[in-house]
């Protein structure tokens, strides 16, 4: 039986990613797991005025119980694991974002005014998804193809070419630039929207639409939980093997 009361100091983005379903856990608390998964629990749970024991215990009831459903992504080969973040969560992105515009254009047309503050939740999506197609473009142009070069290079035992960026760190820098910055504004949606909760005179496009967008959110807190805690730290420590 796994057992961490002892372990407030390890960080929140550690937990995730030895084991994602403790996400669920820290999600229920509003502890941001991916963007800041750099703090400790101790850290978190000071900063919400949260017991430390009731967070501990949760997550070694979610720890110790058994399912075949956990997914190590931790062990997944580097490349392997780039090209399912694209397939999986870029394609994601790519499919949800049009429909979730044209359902946010609707809902503010026929009830923005009564709930103005959809003009607002249509406008930091609009922002977001701009931002993200960008996002995305950036990876899979320019450091994914770079992951997938080292890994075949260290297979191969063979020289791998210097990249136009210097070294990974500097277009990772960047990456999790932006992940804090679509974090932040998925936070204000989802306060806006009182955390997706549709009002008392929602239609069924109301109601469809904010489920679209609380899922949408916790894909891309998945997305940017791999990239973040378990591609990015790994992708750095395989290039300093070429050094």
């Amino acid at each position: 039986m796994e057992t961490i009361s002892k372990n407030t100091q390890k960080q929140i983005g550690q937990f995730v990613a030895e084991d994602f379903r403790t996400a669920a856990v820290f999600s229920k608390y509003k502890i941001d797991f991916c963007c800041n998964g750099n703090r400790t629990i101790e850290e978190a749970c000071t900063k919400k005025g949260i017991d430390n024991n009731i967070l501990i215990d949760e997550l070694e009831a979610v720890l110790n119980s058994k399912t075949d459903q956990t997914i190590d992504y931790k062990s997944w080969p580097l490349d392997l694991l780039a090209e399912y973040i694209e397939k999986k969560h870029h394609r994601y992105v790519e499919e949800k974002t049009p429909v979730l515009r044209q359902f946010l254009d609707k809902l503010c047309k026929v009830h923005g005014e009564r709930h103005p503050e959809l003009f607002e939740i249509n406008e930091l999506f609009i922002g977001c998804s701009g931002e993200l197609a960008s996002h995305m473009k950036k990876e899979e142009l320019i450091l994914f193809p770079f992951v997938k070069k080292m890994v075949k290079a260290k297979l191969e035992n063979s020289a791998v070419p210097s990249p136009p960026f210097g070294t990974v760190e500097n277009p990772i820098a960047t990456m999790m630039q932006e992940h804090d910055n679509e974090g932040e504004r998925f936070r204000k949606i989802a306060e806006l929207s009182n955390n997706y909760a549709p009002p008392a005179d929602a239609c069924n496009t109301y109601t469809v639409t904010f489920a679209m967008l609380n899922e949408f959110e916790q894909d891309l807190h998945l997305h940017i939980h791999l990239e973040n805690n378990i591609l990015f730290p790994e992708v750095i420590k395989l290039e300093q093997q070429f050094g």
